[in-house]
């Protein structure tokens, strides 16, 4: 499979430049952030959840790191005004942490967000296994290979300025639709550059990613790709959890289904698991799926 090393620069570089946010001088627990141009000209929700995330974490104690995230996007973000982010502390117990953020723009929220975080603990301790008969990412073509040579703002995203290695493993949905309508699918991914090690910013890098392929096994049980002429998506709320550490700069399997779409909403639903076969984090995201007649 393709070197991508070989064919494209550092992008993880301009989003953790991105993800800083810097605290507001003279407003406690007020944090800033730019956005990271996108083709599609609006601000990626994947990156404001992630911002909102670790504003929060950075109000929380230190040995604590979010365990779970329940958050609603309100509005559309626009690229050339930069993000307020304002958090709540909810409460500080004697274990857990809860904090809520509402990322601002033009003085309204364009997504409320609340996290829990937890100290480490002892416990017990299971999870499901990993699907058998996932090949390995090496052997699987990555997004770079599928939209080479292809003509479109899309592909030229992905094949250049994408943070993330993805690699479908039933194929990818970019151009054309699956055949196989059962909405399943397993994509691998990792970062396509290095990332400081740094628990509270992996976790926020999970949260960064799967906002780009939740919605995709709704397409594909509904017989759709990305390019479908008149598809309008937007996500709607997002609720995650985080299991065990995660660390984005090493490959992690999405394992996704849908179980419902219906009135212009899908569903999608995700486990991670990392290269060890370890679930990691599970993730559900409802978003408008609508066709333009």
């Amino acid at each position: 499979m393709t070197d991508l090393g070989s064919i494209t620069p550092d992008p993880m570089a301009a989003v953790l430049r991105i993800l800083d946010v810097q605290p507001v001088p003279g407003e406690p627990d007020t944090f800033r952030g730019e956005s990271l141009p996108l083709p599609r000209g609006r601000v990626f929700g994947g990156q404001v959840l992630a911002q909102s995330l670790l504003a929060a974490g950075r109000t929380a104690p230190g040995d604590r790191l979010p365990h779970s995230l329940h958050g609603y996007f309100l509005r559309a973000g626009v690229l050339d005004e930069p993000i307020t982010f304002a958090v709540e502390r909810l409460r500080d117990g004697r274990s857990f942490a809860a904090r809520r953020t509402h990322a601002i723009q033009g003085g309204a929220p364009i997504l409320s967000m609340i996290a829990s975080f937890q100290e480490q603990q002892p416990g017990i301790d299971f999870s499901d296994e990993m699907p058998h008969g996932i090949p390995d990412p090496e052997d699987v073509p990555s997004a770079v290979e599928v939209l080479s040579g292809v003509d479109h703002p899309g592909a030229a995203f992905w094949t250049h300025a994408a943070a993330y290695d993805l690699r479908h493993v039933h194929g990818a949905i970019f151009l054309r639709p699956s055949e196989d309508r059962s909405g399943q699918q397993a994509v691998w991914f990792r970062a396509r550059g290095p990332v400081p090690d740094d628990q509270l910013l992996h976790r926020a890098l999970l949260a960064y990613a799967c906002d780009q392929v939740m919605l995709e096994p709704v397409l594909r049980r509904a017989g759709l790709s990305w390019v479908h002429p008149g598809l309008s998506m937007a996500s709607l709320d997002h609720a995650m959890w985080w299991h065990r550490d995660a660390h984005v700069d090493d490959w992690l399997l999405f394992v996704q289904s849908t179980p419902s779409a219906q009135g212009g909403r899908g569903l999608g639903a995700t486990r991670v698991f990392d290269r060890e076969g370890r679930l990691v984090a599970s993730i559900a995201q409802e978003g408008m799926v609508r066709l333009r007649d």
